[in-house]
Order: structure tokens, then C-alpha cells, then sequence
């Protein structure tokens, strides 16, 4: 098998199709990837009291996270120590403790063991149940109501792993006093690989004045930076932005210039909390666009924030809620919730188009050649940038641009290759990689690797 790196070259603009459907790649991603990162795994409004739980994933280990007794939250394997099975089968819920429906065994909030049926007859040498509790998720850090965990205990604090990306993620996150809520959840199974999603908002704006044409068209009637006649904007603006762990995104518009919601209600409503939000975030903070936090941690602009679980190679499970600000009146938040619905839910007008694009590249790559063949990432026209303008990292002054993706990769291949943290922060803390791209580069020097 070919090394990581020779499959991915974020200087020359090359990524093999091969890490998409690689069984062997895709084992290494769950020991390299998942169990080494951040992971977003609830938020604090859905554990609203004592024994309040919720079912997620970190990769494709089930977990369960438990708002405990003292109000501490605390996240543990979703896998009874006897047999296996799982000893939560609801996604969420209020319980007292937890017990396995194959032989019984009991565990408390804490995922100790407290109770194994028949304990003394069936076991009359003795069985030391404080050796047997679930496996503890060892790292949980809060940020500002968003709740990660890592399995990993070398793994930096969560805001040195953010990084620069504090600032975008602020503007979809920390907008107002008092916080956002999730009001509703979808979730479905897409035949194609995780990483083609998470690429698209780190990166991926170009897509929007093609895949989306016709509601791009309608969403911009009455602008002027938007040529009815050839369906593209004219010169978009806006920027792309990415940090040393991997995260990335991009937005339309220019500093100072908001862009609209396509919530009308929302921004009404925001115009009467205007001078708040300047307080906590600055006077143009306005850079919702998309972006996601490394893995698999995504935010859109209408407040679709969702997760994508990997399931194998071919098949990723998504999970999206509609996040809306705590202090909206209700008629605000019902609007985000529909227009939540109707853009990117399973049926909505832009998931549907995402949907079919994914579905199709994973499709392709059934075959012998399609798997050899590089995809070429060399859109790169604008300089890369550091802390420009007040915008902090690395960014492009463009909106369209591939430094982003290629940041994520170059950021994956070095997870893949099985660095340390020690060595990771050392690697990623210098001169951004994409900085330095060869624009000669000719993609078929990478076809055949």
C-alpha cells in the first residue's frame, strides 16, 4: 500500500481518490483520526438536568454523555464490559443508570458497574466490579455551550486546538447574550465517503454557482453581483479561511458588508440586538458563510450545525440540527427552523444537490482506473495570507480557493502518518504548507500513484 503521503501533496495540488475507498486507509483513520482529535459530541441544552443523556458517535465507538448529579458532564463507551452489547439503545433520554439488554448488567451515570445479575452463585470465586466500568471518554472540554471529547489524553486543550478558528466559529456561535438552543435534529445515511462533506464547508464555495444554481438565482434576485444570463457571480467577494489543525471555511461578501440570511426574520430580529452582538463580537463579525472544525464538526449560516459519522469507507451517517438563538421570540426561531428545513435537511433544495454529487464521485470510484486518477486541487489564484486585515490565520482574499481542503488534508495525512502531539504542534506551527504551493505544478505527474 501506498504511503499517506505520497497519496495526498498539498503543495502541488493533488489528493488520490484512493483515501475515499480504502479499507485499509479507512481502519488507520479510526486509530489516527478519530481517536486523536477533538469530537463534537452534544450540546449543553440537550443535557438540561441530572441523568439527562444523548447517544452519539466518536467515528463509529457509540458514546453516551451524561449531564451527571454534580452538573458535571461526563461521556463513556456505549459498550457493556461483559459481552459487548450496548447498554443504552435510546438516543436520548433522563435515566437513572443504564443497563445491558443481553445479560443485564447495570452501570450508573458514571458508567461504573453497579450490579451483575446472580453475582454471588454465578460468580462465587469474586469479580472486582470497580475494574469493569465502562471505558471512560478521558478528555470533555466546553466551549461556549458546544461540549468535545477526545480519546486521546495527549491531545492540546480544545481552544489551543481551535486555534484562529475561535474567531470565525465565534460569529455563528457566540452571537448572543443568551446562547443558542437546538429545536430539532435530522438524521440520514449517504452512500459515500465522510470526507467529501466535511471538504466542502472547510473549502468548497465554488460548488454553490453550479450545484445550487437555481436557488443561488432566486436567493440573489435584486443583487448586483449576481449575471442572470450566465447563472455566476460576477466577482465573487469574500474570503477563505483555515487554521493549523485542519478547520477551515469561507463567506461571501466584504468586511463590512452583510450578507443576508435566508431567514428574513432572523435578520430583522438581529437588527434590534445589533449594538449586543458589536459589543461581544466587534463591529463585522459577519463571516457566516460555512466552515468546520476538524473532523467532522459543521456550520452553516442559517444554523444547520451537524456532525457526519463515518460508516465505512462508502457510507457516512449525517446528523443536523437547527440551532437558533435562546432569546428569539418563537416566531424567529420557527422561521430558522423552516428555513433550516427547506435548505439542508434530507430534503432540502441544497442537500439534495450535495447528496447527488457525493453519491456520484463515490460511485465512480468502483472502478480500477477511476481510483488511480488524481483530483486535481490547483485553484489557488489568490496569495495566501496571514492574519490579514484582522482576519486571524491563514486565508486567501477570494472566496473561491483550495488552500482550505488542502490545509485539511495536509493536516490528515500528518495524523495519518501516526505523529505526535509534540510533534503535530511542532509540524503545523510554522509557515502554513499551502503557502508555499508550486502553481506549475501539472496534475498528471500524480495520476498514476
Amino acid at each position: 500500500m501506498s504511503k499517506i503521503s505520497e497519496l495526498i501533496d498539498p503543495v502541488g495540488g493533488y489528493v488520490s481518490g484512493r483515501i475515499f475507498v480504502d479499507d485499509d486507509i479507512y481502519a488507520q483513520e479510526l486509530d489516527q483520526v478519530w481517536q486523536r482529535t477533538w469530537v463534537f459530541l452534544a450540546h449543553e441544552t440537550m443535557l438540561p438536568k441530572r441523568g439527562s443523556y444523548i447517544q452519539t458517535y466518536i467515528g463509529e465507538d457509540p458514546v453516551i454523555v451524561v449531564r451527571q448529579k454534580s452538573g458535571e458532564v461526563k461521556a463513556f463507551l456505549n459498550q457493556c464490559r461483559h459481552r459487548g452489547m450496548r447498554i443504552c439503545r435510546a438516543d436520548r433520554g433522563v435515566a437513572k443508570g443504564f443497563m445491558c439488554s443481553f445479560h443485564g448488567w447495570a452501570y450508573d451515570l458514571e458508567g461504573k458497574l453497579i450490579n451483575i445479575p446472580h453475582e454471588e452463585t454465578a460468580y462465587p470465586q469474586g469479580i472486582d466490579k470497580s475494574k469493569l466500568s465502562a471505558i471512560q471518554v478521558p478528555r470533555i472540554e466546553n466551549y461556549k455551550g458546544f461540549i468535545f471529547g477526545s480519546w486521546d489524553e495527549t491531545i492540546p486543550p480544545l481552544e489551543e486546538y481551535l486555534g484562529n478558528a475561535k474567531y470565525y466559529l465565534d460569529g455563528y456561535v457566540d452571537r448572543y447574550e443568551g446562547g443558542m438552543e437546538a429545536i430539532a435534529v435530522h438524521k440520514w445515511v449517504l452512500p459515500a465517503n465522510w470526507k467529501f462533506n466535511v471538504e466542502q464547508p472547510t473549502s468548497d464555495m465554488q460548488h454553490s454557482e453550479i450545484s445550487h444554481v437555481s436557488a443561488v438565482e432566486a436567493l440573489s434576485s435584486g443583487s448586483d453581483t449576481f449575471d442572470r444570463k450566465k447563472g455566476r457571480e460576477k466577482i465573487p467577494t469574500g474570503r477563505q479561511f483555515f487554521s493549523p489543525y485542519g478547520h477551515g471555511g469561507a463567506f461571501f461578501g466584504a468586511r463590512g458588508k452583510e450578507i443576508p440570511n435566508t431567514a428574513p426574520a432572523l435578520i430583522e430580529w438581529e437588527n434590534t440586538v445589533r449594538d449586543s452582538i458589536e459589543q461581544r463580537l466587534g463591529e463585522f463579525r459577519e463571516v457566516r458563510g460555512h466552515m468546520n472544525v476538524f473532523p467532522n464538526f459543521m456550520l452553516l449560516g442559517n444554523y444547520t450545525f451537524r456532525v457526519t459519522h463515518p460508516r465505512g469507507p462508502h457510507e457516512m451517517e449525517i446528523w443536523s440540527w437547527a440551532f437558533v438563538p435562546k432569546d428569539a421570540p418563537e416566531e424567529v426561531k420557527e422561521a430558522i427552523r423552516v428555513d433550516v428545513m427547506r435548505t439542508f435537511s434530507p430534503g432540502g433544495m441544497f442537500e439534495q444537490d450535495d447528496a447527488e454529487n457525493w453519491e456520484e464521485m463515490q460511485r465512480i470510484l468502483r472502478g480500477a482506473k477511476s481510483r488511480q486518477t488524481g483530483f486535481t486541487y490547483n485553484m489557488r489564484g489568490v496569495p495566501v495570507v496571514q492574519d490579514d486585515d484582522g482576519y486571524p490565520g491563514g486565508s486567501t482574499a477570494h472566496v473561491y480557493s483550495d488552500n482550505a481542503a488542502l490545509n485539511m488534508y495536509g493536516f490528515y495525512r500528518d495524523l495519518m502518518e501516526g505523529h505526535s502531539w509534540e510533534e503535530l504542534k511542532e509540524m503545523r506551527g510554522g509557515r502554513p504548507e499551502v503557502e508555499t504551493a508550486d502553481f506549475s505544478a501539472v496534475m498528471s505527474e500524480n495520476t498514476e500513484k
